[in-house]
């Protein structure tokens, strides 16, 4: 089955000979699903090869793209530009007009492609100070070369054999695509992936998942420009499965219900939105259906894999799925096989609720580096762990260096950065990735990842503090949103912690507290608030060593986002950022 898959694109010109699909990918445009056979996937991503090489693009070349939304066109464009040996470099939209420039520049980006107006005005902006020969958009823009005219301008195919003879020179271990990390800490690192590293990756994580080729349904709502989302999409081609755009990720919910797919991959950050607005509604359900909601919620709570809980446990599970979970379910659009997630360590109380309602979880451990998988969980052959990413994938090694750092060494393994051959030289060593991540293997084979390297600090006592393990937990309460652990090199740990405002207002309203919601200063500076919050504090801290437990906390007004800077476009904290912004916050836990 796998034989003739060695390049990315060969994904699509497999699904073509072997399984081709009428509705490969299914846009929703005026309330109504717009399909792309596979054979018209292929056709258009010919077209634009030739509208590219007449455009006087070049193997090797970079070629930009950044959209709103998954789009077909990215697709499309992808298979141009790679099998004419291009070079694809996706980007955040999130990102500003600095970044833009800052990429473009040290990527050699000769074109860039947009998806509308607002991305098309953001990039036109810098476009002077790099050296971009055009930006195209997917949407009709004015004044703006759009991917009509590119489309129509590869409609002549009397340089077919051009593309061709390009294509069938491409060797798998060609650079195929240059992704740039969102950075926690500094400037964005250029990260070379050939397409054997993804190809074989992608392959390999099939054997994993347990689905087989067949007529399953997923819908693509995760940035594309993330290897995570990407990679699926690959999968996705392979598997032979429908594939469904979400119109955006304030209109997932809906999407869900329409699409009802089988599968969807998932980030932390969204799963702990999901939940707290499913606790947010059971909240303010009144009598027995309250009683039954959290009555449910505490069974997941103590859900364990593998009938580990008694015969008592699992007969009120049942009737906990079919009188509450049920609903659950449905608004995932009552298909959900399992969810993959990845990208952050997640909550393991998340995993046991979910898998208890009938929505499994399987956390898994990759990075843009690896391309992307490491490990993964699965319920065959014991093969799930709640507290672990799973166990190794095939065909490549880890193992754990003397400070515990995660060391990974297969064909996933990146060919470097970009420009940037001492970091290569340092993250890569005897052909072992150094990932910078501190974690173990236990003796069935599971990982556990336990900390950033770089993020863990010693406090003024010489105790190692793993800040990531703390802010899990904190960010279990349904009052935290965000919470960044500090202390490095001082007398004991603190949290500066961005409050979960919604719930907050919620149960301001309940306790018909005086406090003017409007104003997130006033919220955060009322003393019935702050006694709330340093509860739940307590509570995390039972989890903890005396060394480790939060001392003292400050709250912040503002809401941590992508837009303001606090957190990178895959929802991690920009530590360094938060810690400049809140400066004051810290110095005046530390003098008191």
């Amino acid at each position: 089955m796998t034989q003739n898959i060695t390049r990315l694109f060969d994904f699509a010109y497999h699904q073509l000979a072997n399984n081709p699909q009428d509705k490969c990918f299914n846009t929703k445009i005026s309330n109504k699903y717009i399909t792309t056979s596979t054979a018209s996937y292929i056709e258009q991503a010919n077209a634009v090869s030739r509208a590219l090489l007449r455009l006087g693009i070049k193997p090797n070349d970079k070629i930009a793209v950044v959209t709103s939304t998954n789009r077909v066109e990215w697709h499309i464009l992808d298979i141009a530009v790679l099998q004419i040996g291009a070079i694809n470099v996706p980007l955040y939209p999130t990102i500003s007009s600095k970044d833009y420039e800052y990429i473009l520049n040290h990527s050699d980006a000769v074109l860039c492609f947009v998806s509308d107006e607002e991305l098309a005005k953001k990039v036109s902006k810098i476009k002077e100070n790099t050296q971009l020969k055009d930006i195209y958009s997917f949407d009709t823009v004015k004044n703006m070369s759009t991917w009509k005219s590119l489309l129509d301008l590869g409609k002549n195919n009397s340089n077919q054999e051009e593309v061709e003879k390009l294509k069938n020179n491409i060797s798998p271990t060609q650079l195929a695509t240059i992704i740039y990390t969102s950075g926690t800490t500094g400037t964005p690192k250029g990260v070379m992936l050939s397409h054997k590293n993804i190809v074989e990756n992608t392959i390999i994580s099939a054997r994993a998942l347990d689905f087989k080729p067949g007529n399953y349904k997923v819908l693509s709502y995760l940035p594309i420009c993330h290897i995570f989302e990407r990679f699926a999409l690959y999968y996705y081609q392979y598997m032979g499965f429908e594939i469904y755009f979400a119109e955006s990720i304030e209109k997932l919910g809906d999407n869900l219900k329409e699409v009802q797919p089988h599968f969807i991959p998932v980030v932390p950050r969204l799963l702990e939105k999901i939940y707290d607005k499913i606790v947010d509604k059971g909240s303010n359900l009144k009598g027995i259906k309250r009683l039954l909601f959290f009555w449910s919620l505490n069974l997941g709570k103590r859900y364990k894999p593998y009938n580990e809980n008694n015969w008592w446990y699992h007969f009120q599970l049942k009737i906990a799925q079919q009188l509450v979970f049920s609903k659950w379910r449905e608004a995932f659009g009552g298909n959900i096989k399992f969810l993959v997630s990845g990208s952050a360590p997640l909550q393991p109380l998340l995993i046991k609720v979910f898998t208890a309602a009938g929505i499994p979880i399987f956390e898994g451990y990759g990075m843009t580096e690896t391309s992307p998988g490491i490990s993964i969980n699965d319920f065959r052959n014991q093969g799930f762990k709640i507290g672990t990413v799973g166990k190794i994938l095939d065909d490549m090694e880890v193992k754990i260096a003397e400070d515990g750092e995660i060391l990974v060494k297969g064909s996933n393994v990146m060919m470097g950065y970009y420009k940037n051959e001492a970091l290569t030289k340092e993250t890569i060593k005897n052909g072992y990735l150094h990932t910078g991540d501190i974690g173990e293997l236990d003796s069935q084979g599971f990982l556990k990842i336990t900390d950033r390297k770089k993020e863990m600090f010693k406090t003024s006592g010489g105790k190692y503090i793993a800040p990531a393990v703390l802010e899990s937990k904190l960010k279990e309460s349904r009052f935290i949103e965000q919470a960044m652990v500090i202390g490095e090199s001082e007398k004991m740990p603190a949290a500066i912690i961005q409050p979960h405002f919604e719930f907050l207002i919620e149960w301001i309203k309940r306790k018909e507290l005086k406090i003017d919601i409007s104003s997130f200063q006033e919220i955060i500076s009322n003393k019935k608030v702050i006694k709330r919050i340093s509860k739940e504090i307590v509570f995390a801290n039972d989890s903890f060593g005396n060394w480790e437990k939060i001392k003292d906390f400050e709250l912040t007004p503002e809401i941590w986002s992508v837009e303001n800077g606090l957190l990178t476009p895959t929802m991690k904290l920009k530590r360094k950022a938060i810690s400049q912004k809140y400066k004051e916050l810290h110095e005046n836990i530390y003098k008191k």
